[in-house]
């Protein structure tokens, strides 16, 4: 299974109002394993960006004056997550502004959600902590993941996060160990186990409670929602 995990910087928040896509950032997961296989690019929008844009993501006209249009970026970009399932926070924003994109390049041009699937976390954290905050940094803190080197939302940076938020919220891998993140030192696995004690007392077996176990249950059925019942756990069940 193929899945790009997407994020998009832009010039302001609507696309109908002329803004343009700035900035896209892909990491891809296959089989739920981060590879090394990603997409970045920034874009020159040949408009204004709006102050509180570059409040945001600290992107700016000057930066972006060299860089290429979407024009000629395009080809490569919707080949590599073409027939991919794209995995996106708040999908509409960032699904709006990519077709706003191919249309400008052709009237009439495939959406994106003609060739790819599309699963939106943020629908997923609303289900799974109903009444919560659920944007990205609310997310690693409830996850505990580290997000401390996003001190301004970037498209690649925020895409390899949410790889990470994803993977935690459907209960699978959730450190990553990506090395992009250069000040996180990576967890030495090589340390011997040491030999248990012959006189070591048993072990104490405490059983689920009800409750515990409802709220197991309602974990794996978020699960299975989430991944077209490929919940793991559920097909080892007896």
């Amino acid at each position: 299974m193929r899945q790009i995990v997407l994020d998009t910087e832009t010039t302001g928040l609507e696309p109908s109002q002329g803004h343009r896509i700035i900035e896209i950032g892909c990491v891809e997961l296959v089989n739920r394993r981060l590879t090394n296989n990603r997409y970045h690019q920034y874009i020159n929008p040949d408009r204004a960006i709006d102050e509180g844009a570059i409040e945001v993501h600290g992107i700016t006209p000057e930066f972006l004056s060299d860089k290429p249009r979407f024009t000629e970026v395009a080809a490569d970009f919707v080949n590599f997550i073409r027939g991919a399932e794209l995995i996106i926070h708040n999908a509409p924003f960032d699904v709006g502004f990519i077709n706003h994109e191919l249309r400008r390049l052709a009237e009439g041009s495939q959406p994106v959600d003609n060739f790819c699937r599309i699963i939106d976390t943020l629908v997923m954290a609303r289900q799974l902590h109903p009444g919560q905050k659920n944007n990205l940094d609310a997310l690693c803190k409830r996850y505990s993941i580290d997000n401390s080197s996003r001190e301004l939302h970037g498209a690649l940076l925020d895409a390899e996060i949410l790889a990470e938020v994803y993977l935690a919220m459907t209960g699978g891998q959730v450190t990553l160990s990506l090395e992009r993140r250069g000040s996180r030192e990576t967890a030495d696995r090589s340390e011997a186990r040491r030999p248990l004690a012959a006189d070591r007392p048993p072990l104490k077996i405490l059983s689920a409670s009800e409750d515990e176990l409802r709220a197991h249950q309602a974990r794996l059925e978020a699960i299975d929602g989430a991944s077209d019942g490929q919940c793991l756990w559920r097909r080892l069940e007896p």
